[in-house]
């Protein structure tokens, strides 16, 4: 009789836990490569990772998938496709998930991904290679009539990463490979 109850709970314990592990989304992940596995590749117009993710659910080959950031304008995103789910590699060139993981954009609170604020630009420059978001937010923080930013991915505007200072608070629009913020 006691084996019987231990068996139940354990039992009840092991589903309860498949259920609270199988409900968390998974989550593509940002600044992330998966090498190897390929069997197809394909330019990606539109720039954005979300694409890529559901080309992979609508193939049934697929396993895992990468996307790639253009590197200047004349080469467009590319999407991979694996037929296996590769380890994952930091390299902030891509963003890459495996079949079911969307992508779902880093909310920080001070930072707005995959966000243009479009118009309201007073000064606009590019950035040094390598340069990130965190330079153009300094820039706009250090100008007084600063109250806006909005940060282009080198690919996206021009070869070279650029920023854009806003001297009015635009309303935000999706933009795949854009970040933005409000600072005043």
């Amino acid at each position: 009789m006691w084996g019987g109850r231990l068996l139940l709970a354990c039992l009840g314990t092991l589903v309860l836990l498949a259920v609270t592990t199988g409900s968390r989304p998974a989550q593509a992940q940002a600044n992330f490569d998966r090498p190897g596995g390929d069997y197809q590749s394909a330019p990606v117009p539109s720039g954005d990772p979300a694409d890529c993710a559901l080309v992979c659910e609508r193939d049934r080959r697929c396993r895992a998938w990468s996307f790639n950031y253009p590197n200047d304008i004349s080469h467009p995103a590319v999407c991979w496709l694996k037929n296996s789910v590769p380890a994952r590699v930091a390299d902030d060139c891509c963003i890459s998930g495996v079949r079911g993981a969307g992508v779902v954009e880093p909310r920080n609170g001070t930072e707005e991904t995959s966000i243009d604020r479009a118009g309201g630009d007073y000064r606009s420059f590019e950035l040094k290679r390598g340069e990130r978001e965190e330079a153009c937010k300094a820039a706009c923080g250090a100008d007084n009539k600063c109250r806006a930013w909005t940060y282009a991915r080198p690919g996206y505007v021009s070869r070279e990463p650029h920023c854009f200072l806003k001297k009015e608070i635009k309303p935000p629009r999706r933009k795949p490979g854009f970040t933005s913020g409000v600072v005043r």
